[in-house]
């Protein structure tokens, strides 16, 4: 009787692609330690027919909650330096304050072609990225607590980058994924899969930062959607997490980029054509 009912079946409908992306952005973040919300946004806005700011604080839950489980199920594994991602994290927030109240204030379809750019950017960074060996170990202590330690110039550089993706996040909604791992592979040497699992702790304390700035404009959630696409999205992302020991992550990188070029593609005509109709 639910398919007989127009508006039922309209909301069945949006549950289903709710759970569905969720899945993908789950798979993503758990495999890639980010980019969920590349992929989520769009989908938001021209699958599920939500404005870019809702669309864009919507993938701030998303991506939160899911980079929460995510980091939980890293650190078990010993693949989190909770040291780097809690300072990365801080020194992010300024950027995630700054980016969030200025997407207030953003047209919606001027946001969206900026994020069709945004995704060009990601495409190039993640297949240069997948083009690189994945470097090995090495001990670059800018922060250490106990004794306390910190190399000024290090210390200079890593604030500046976590300024920048916490400005990405709380602008566009996503939550820098695709650039923390490079981040914390060059500035700190981590090899890939621990910088995987530090980055979703700092995703995780990016996305509350934006969520919470933005909660104070006028933005207005849809919860129902919001608790279809989360389990989907951390269910995915266990899942990912699980399976990426046994996959090459350069691979799946230029996968990746090969899918945000075509992403970026029909965002742009379609929020360039809402410009100028």
């Amino acid at each position: 009787m639910l398919c007989r009912d127009p508006t039922g079946a309209a909301m069945l409908t949006e549950i289903v692609l709710a759970v569905l992306v969720g899945l993908v952005v789950g798979a993503v973040m758990g495999s890639l330690g980010g980019g969920g919300a590349i992929v989520a946004v769009p989908a938001l806005v021209y699958l599920l027919d939500q404005p870019p700011l809702e669309a864009t604080t919507t993938s701030l839950v998303v991506v939160g909650v899911t980079a929460i489980v995510g980091a939980l199920q890293y650190g078990r594994a010993g693949l989190v330096n909770v040291t780097d991602g809690l300072a990365f994290g801080a020194l992010s927030i300024i950027g995630a304050v700054v980016g969030a109240r200025m997407a207030l204030v953003v047209d919606g379809d001027l946001l969206m072609v900026l994020f069709a750019v945004l995704l060009v950017l990601v495409a190039w960074l993640m297949w240069t990225r997948g083009g690189r060996p994945e470097p090995t170990e090495v001990a670059r202590h800018w922060l250490q607590l106990r004794p306390f330690h910190l190399d000024r110039r290090r210390a200079a550089r890593v604030a500046l980058v976590a300024t920048g993706i916490g400005w990405l996040t709380g602008f566009f909604g996503v939550g820098g994924g695709f650039a923390i791992v490079p981040a914390l592979t060059l500035l700190l040497g981590l090899p890939l899969r621990r910088a995987v699992g530090t980055s979703l702790l700092v995703l995780a304390i990016t996305s509350l930062v934006g969520l919470v700035t933005r909660a104070a404009g006028p933005v207005a959630l849809d919860w129902p959607l919001i608790l279809a696409f989360v389990p989907s999205a951390v269910a995915a992302s266990l899942v990912a997490g699980r399976l990426s020991a046994r996959l090459r992550p350069q691979r799946l990188s230029r996968g990746f980029a090969v899918f945000l070029v075509a992403v970026a593609g029909y965002t742009l005509v379609n929020s360039i054509s809402a410009l100028t109709g």
